[in-house]
């Protein structure tokens, strides 16, 4: 059966559930933590400290950091089956805007069975309306290769402005 959308936004596929795209509460910290795990696992290779240890370790700097930052889940049904923070950074004041701040996407994933069904692209236009729904001038992402198209239909584009600069190895 395909994917459907029902009244509510959300979309449901009879067999699995509904999708929906929500704020991130401490109860989902745990399964948020599974995925940031599988993200390394995937795309950097070995962690640093056992699983359970990381999960604790993630959900203490999420409760450090709520100020700052924000998860966006994507969840089918009770699972949580995507995760993309928004990490809010004041900026210095300007004559022309006294209060400033810019965003940058951080540690968007998506679990494997759930790729190329539009999860991802929900938690980005979710993540956006709520950068420009707090007035920040621009929000920024560091990509992984296979993203990077993702990140363009969301409407993030290259900048010869914006640059960056890594510590010598």
């Amino acid at each position: 059966m395909s994917d459907a959308t029902t009244s509510n936004g959300t979309t449901s596929d009879a067999a699995t559930g509904p999708i929906t795209i929500d704020t991130a509460t401490a109860s989902d910290l745990a399964a948020v933590a599974e995925l940031r795990w599988r993200w390394v696992l995937e795309n950097e290779g070995t962690p640093v400290v056992p699983y359970d240890e990381f999960v604790e370790i993630l959900t203490d700097w999420a409760a450090q950091h709520a100020g700052s930052h924000s998860c966006t889940v994507a969840r089918r049904g009770a699972t949580v089956i995507g995760m993309a923070w928004l990490a809010v950074v004041p900026r210095v004041p300007s004559a022309r805007a006294l209060v400033r701040a810019s965003g940058d996407v951080q540690s968007v994933y998506v679990t494997p069975t759930e790729r190329g069904s539009g999860v991802g692209g929900r938690m980005l236009d979710a993540v956006l309306r709520r950068a420009f729904g707090l007035g920040l001038e621009r929000v920024t992402v560091h990509s992984t290769p296979g993203a990077i198209t993702a990140y363009t239909r969301a409407g993030f584009a290259s900048s010869d402005r914006l640059l960056q600069a890594m510590p010598e190895s």
